[in-house]
């Protein structure tokens, strides 16, 4: 079981989320109220177990799990840890809240994303009871202890039903996907690396400028990334994901103009992130590698996916 402990309140469970370690995390804040951040697909929520029970939290001390958003590598197995966590809430973006009640449709887009490889990655999953579900939204809050009521903020751009969660204790935000992707195979090398998460189908570019761009200005000591880890340094962390977030909009524009597959813009976006990882001193034998590549494909389909969107909406208004 890899347990990464943040701080003393703050311990990060690693999910083994598609089989990878230090992919997705559950980060469990030891507060009056013991809380969940991020459940992971359900073959996490053995893991989830597991760090639990080596941290000496009962499940039936759990009180509150929080799902940043309701994608299936985050929420996934909610319903699942639900069962086993009795006395626990849900708390889910108002936009959210029905998917996890009823999955269907939550399963039908990842099965158009993964495949075959679906039911290996993500079943069973378990529907839950709006009775055991709580929404919250930007501007609302939520006591987990005498000094510490989180707060949330409505953080679109990497999918409309997404909330980021501000942690006053700790001066950190829980970022979920908006702020991209935390590379901490790179990191234990001493190289921050960052990119952005554009997967299907909700990614709006603007969106996740803005909630990034709000997230600089608040000046947080912590960002903690759904993949994986936490960002001391957050304004440079960031910084970096906006850099790229105008490279990947700028090469799948390129890419949807030429008719290219989703393949041929993950190819695009793979060279230009080797060529800066190689000036930093990375072989493209790290590591890290099978990470960004898997990666840039869910991105490239999101990307592409936005384009003919954006595409079909200017017929319609012709």
């Amino acid at each position: 079981m890899a347990i990464t402990k943040l701080s003393e309140r703050i311990q990060l469970i690693d999910g083994f989320d598609l089989g990878l370690k230090e992919r997705t995390g559950s980060y469990v804040i030891q507060e009056k109220d013991i809380t969940i951040i991020e459940t992971g697909p359900s073959p996490s929520v053995q893991h989830v177990k597991e760090g639990l029970k080596e941290l000496g939290i009962a499940l039936e001390s759990v009180r509150y799990i929080i799902v940043t958003h309701i994608h299936l590598d985050h929420a996934g197995g909610a319903g699942l840890l639900l069962q086993d966590c009795p006395n626990a809430t849900l708390i889910v973006h108002p936009k959210g809240a029905r998917h996890l009640a009823d999955p269907s449709r939550l399963i039908a887009g990842a099965r158009a994303v993964y495949g075959e490889q679906f039911d290996r990655l993500f079943n069973p999953i378990e529907a839950v009871a709006k009775s055991r579900m709580e929404i919250k939204t930007e501007g609302d809050s939520l006591q987990i202890g005498p000094e510490c009521t989180l707060k949330f903020w409505d953080t679109p751009g990497h999918a409309k039903h997404h909330f980021g969660i501000y942690d006053p204790v700790s001066n950190g935000f829980f970022a979920g996907d908006t702020a991209g992707i935390r590379y901490v195979q790179l990191i234990e090398d001493g190289i921050e690396f960052y990119l952005p998460s554009t997967s299907p189908n909700q990614f709006d570019p603007q969106a996740m400028e803005d909630a990034i761009e709000r997230m600089r200005k608040q000046q947080f000591d912590v960002v903690y990334f759904g993949h994986f880890g936490a960002a001391e340094l957050p304004d440079a962390a960031l910084g970096q994901v906006l850099a790229w977030l105008s490279v990947f909009v700028e090469q799948g524009a390129a890419a949807f103009k030429e008719n290219e597959s989703q393949q041929q813009l993950a190819g695009r976006l793979l060279e230009l992130v080797k060529a800066q990882l190689k000036e930093k001193g990375v072989a493209e034998t790290h590591k890290v590698m099978p990470y960004i590549e898997m990666d840039l494909q869910v991105s490239a389909q999101g990307l592409l996916d936005y384009f003919q969107k954006q595409a079909a909406r200017q017929e319609i208004q012709k």
